[in-house]
């Protein structure tokens, strides 16, 4: 089974919504959709699924050509990060829903049901209403009701957003394996890069209505294609600064200077937007050949075991995370630590030319 987009787009009172999209998505693993709130995963689900009208373009699930089929006609199964399950109807009849439409018969039905709960550990829990579960039960339940029907393509759409964090981390652990071997192609959005790298698969990349990068996802995660990709790839955001080559020496603002490593070496003198991500920049030295920055602390976060600073340099906002508490001053100036080994390096056109060795 693959699901393909042919250049589909969408507009919106004229103006085009979805960019020109291509896409080929497999079953046998997670298809991702990235993004930042916005940037168009669920407008593209929404056309995948037949929800939305497409402007141009064709959608093909298994060499059929479903872009004008109705939502009921192509056999696939949304679940939304809202709890979306019927409040009159026990959870026995909210999962069997779908197949009661189809016209299956009460012995499929009720073999269906049952194994998808048991799946979902939704057993005991069959005879009673939505209102009467938890909200992570109340997810399992739409979850359950799309394994069911054993669709064709199944799409979730920030699935686990409105659960809490420990049922958040047990679901997510759970969904590569409630899918596995189903033959269904798979897609799930986000906007959590952890999320998607924790779910591995292959990745979409998406900004501003368009899908910037699509591969491997540690691939991606690895050498984005673009500034722009590392830019939605990255959660603190990744720090950018302007940087420019000369000889062996690499220059950041006035006085900041750093021997060139040798992943840099073969770069031709210029100037180059450097990115690097917030673990590669500590309150202390990590690795030899770190350099050294001093920056205003303007916000110290702590989140289980790890620190975050944003501090100030050269008029830009910068971002340290690091393990450990660090005894970060706000309005105090403060060493922090860049590790060339972790940069990316991005041309004037904002494509990938070089990188460290331990991004």
């Amino acid at each position: 089974m693959t699901l393909e987009l042919h250049g589909i787009t969408k507009h919106v009172a004229g103006q085009v919504h979805i960019k020109p999209t291509t896409l080929t998505l497999r079953t046998g693993h997670f298809n991702v959709l990235l993004g930042q709130t916005g940037a168009g995963k669920t407008s593209l689900i929404k056309m995948m699924a037949g929800l939305d009208p497409i402007a141009a373009g064709q959608v093909i699930m298994d060499g059929e050509d479903v872009t004008r089929l109705s939502t009921q006609k192509r056999n696939i199964s949304l679940v939304h990060q809202f709890f979306v399950n019927y409040p009159h109807m026990t959870v026995f009849d909210n999962i069997a829903s779908p197949l009661k439409v189809a016209g299956m018969a009460k012995s499929e039905i009720q073999g269906r049901v049952e194994e998808a709960a048991d799946i979902l550990q939704l057993r005991p829990m069959l005879h009673r209403r939505p209102h009467e579960l938890s909200g992570g039960q109340q997810q399992r339940t739409a979850l359950a009701r799309a394994i069911a029907k054993e669709s064709r393509a199944v799409f979730l759409d920030e699935p686990l957003a409105n659960l809490d964090y420990k049922l958040r981390e047990e679901l997510r652990e759970q969904l590569p394996e409630l899918f596995a071997g189903r033959g269904a192609v798979v897609v799930y959005a986000t906007s959590e890069p952890e999320e998607a790298l924790l779910l591995g698969g292959e990745t979409g990349l998406m900004e501003d209505g368009s899908v910037v990068q699509f591969g491997p996802t540690a691939d991606i995660y690895r050498a984005p294609a673009t500034l722009s990709a590392a830019r939605v790839f990255s959660d603190p955001p990744i720090n950018v600064a302007e940087v420019t080559k000369t000889g062996n020496e690499m220059q950041m603002g006035d006085a900041v200077r750093w021997s060139v490593p040798t992943a840099q070496a073969g770069l031709a003198d210029g100037t180059y937007a450097l990115a690097v991500r917030p673990h590669h920049v500590t309150p202390r030295p990590s690795a030899t050949g770190t350099v050294r920055l001093n920056g205003e602390v303007l916000v110290t976060e702590l989140s289980g075991s790890e620190s975050s600073a944003h501090f100030r340099l050269n008029d830009t906002a910068w971002v340290s995370l690091s393990r450990g508490v660090h005894p970060f001053e706000i309005g105090q100036q403060h060493p922090f630590y860049l590790d060339p080994a972790g940069c990316f390096y991005f041309g004037p056109d904002g494509t990938l030319v070089a990188q460290g060795g331990s991004v």
